[in-house]
C-alpha cells in the first residue's frame, strides 16, 4: 500500500460520521486558508528582495512551496490539486488584504478560531479525537483527504 493511501485510510478512520465529514468540508479549507493568511501577514521584505515586488511574493508563497513538496512526495496528482488550491488561497488572501475590512492577520485569526471550533464540534459528534493528536502530519493530510474525494468523483487517479 502506498504511503498516501495508508495516511488517507488512517485519517478517514476518525471521520466516518456524516456530520463530522460535512463540517470538515467547510472547516478544513477555511483553516488552510487562515493559516495562509496568517503566514502572509508576516512582513515579507526578505522574500520580496528575492522574488521581486510582486503581490504574491510573501512568506505564505514560500511555505506553500515547501508544503507542495510534501504533497508531491506523497502523490503527484494530489500535489497538483493542492497546488491549485494553494494558488486559490493566495488569491483569496490578496483580495481579503485589499478589502480593508480588517487587517489580514485579524481576519485570519477569526476564521482560524471559528473553523477550529467547528472541527472540535465535529469530532465531538464523531466521538473520536482529531487525527493530528496522534501525528501532526495529519494537519496536512486533512486537505489531501478532501482532495482525494474530488479526484475519485472526477475519476482522476491519485
Amino acid at each position: 500500500m502506498r504511503k498516501i493511501d495508508a495516511l488517507l485510510e488512517e485519517y478517514g478512520q476518525s471521520h466516518q460520521n456524516e456530520t463530522n465529514k460535512a463540517i470538515h468540508w467547510i472547516c478544513v479549507p477555511l483553516i488552510f486558508l487562515s493559516v495562509v493568511g496568517l503566514i502572509a501577514s508576516i512582513p515579507s521584505g526578505p522574500v520580496q528582495k528575492v522574488l521581486g515586488e510582486n503581490p504574491y511574493a510573501n512568506w505564505a508563497f514560500v511555505v506553500l512551496v515547501l508544503v507542495l513538496v510534501y504533497y508531491v512526495s506523497l502523490s503527484i496528482p494530489l500535489g497538483f490539486g493542492m497546488l491549485l488550491f494553494g494558488v486559490l488561497c493566495l488569491y483569496i488572501i490578496r483580495v481579503l488584504a485589499q478589502s480593508e475590512i480588517a487587517p489580514l492577520w485579524m481576519i485570519s485569526i477569526i476564521i482560524f478560531v471559528v473553523a477550529w471550533i467547528g472541527q472540535f464540534y465535529g469530532h465531538k459528534v464523531e466521538g473520536k479525537k482529531p487525527s493530528f493528536f496522534k501525528d501532526v502530519q495529519f494537519l496536512l493530510i486533512g486537505p489531501a483527504w478532501l482532495m482525494h474525494f474530488i479526484y475519485r468523483k472526477l475519476r482522476i487517479p491519485y
